[in-house]
């Protein structure tokens, strides 16, 4: 039986992140009730605009029940910013998670124009993913709990935590189907 990946599908690359689960032998569903995680061996909070993203999930009620979600969660760009306890360069009622001990920066590469494709080295691959950065964070560590997987310019690009996955970049634009395989591989129950 394939494993069910849920993916946050308020806003964002949700569409993008289900075809790359699909693709590795995963059952990718669309959560958009805070009742459906309890279907889902797994959550992707996929990139968008961390803000709307964050606004959407008070509305619905995802807050309390994805502070408390004890299943693996992985959160790319905007889902980064989301998962983090503390957001510099965002709005002062932002919401933050606070699953990760993460200090994460909002757009620490400059705007849209500025985007940008990189090898990028992780800790967990031995080969590196070319890494898609749209508006990216990047993060420092708050605490030692903190696994750092890969770094761009001495700054957190991904990490993980216990069962909390986090990059900074968009790897469901990249062609490279590895970190989804992997995060599916975390999921199994």
């Amino acid at each position: 039986m394939a494993v069910k990946v849920g993916v946050l599908a308020l806003q964002g690359a949700f569409a993008e992140h289900a075809d790359y689960l699909r693709r590795c032998g995963a059952r990718p569903i669309e959560v958009r009730l805070p009742e459906q995680l309890d279907e889902v061996d797994g959550l992707i909070i996929p990139g968008g605009e961390s803000t709307t993203i964050g606004k959407l999930l008070r509305r619905f009620g995802f807050e309390q029940p994805l502070r408390e979600f004890k299943k693996p969660i992985w959160g790319t760009c905007a889902g980064m910013i989301l998962l983090s306890k503390e957001i510099r360069g965002g709005l002062p009622d932002q919401l933050a998670l606070d699953r990760i001990d993460l200090r994460v920066t909002r757009n620490a590469f400059g705007r849209q124009v500025d985007s940008f494709t990189t090898p990028l080295e992780l800790s967990n691959l031995e080969e590196p993913i070319p890494a898609v950065f749209i508006r990216a964070p990047l993060a420092e560590p708050l605490s030692d709990r903190v696994e750092v997987l890969a770094e761009v310019d001495g700054q957190v690009a991904a990490a993980r935590q216990d069962k909390i996955w986090v990059s900074s970049f968009h790897p469901e634009l990249s062609g490279d189907l590895r970190l989804h395989r992997a995060f599916v591989e975390s999921c199994k129950p």
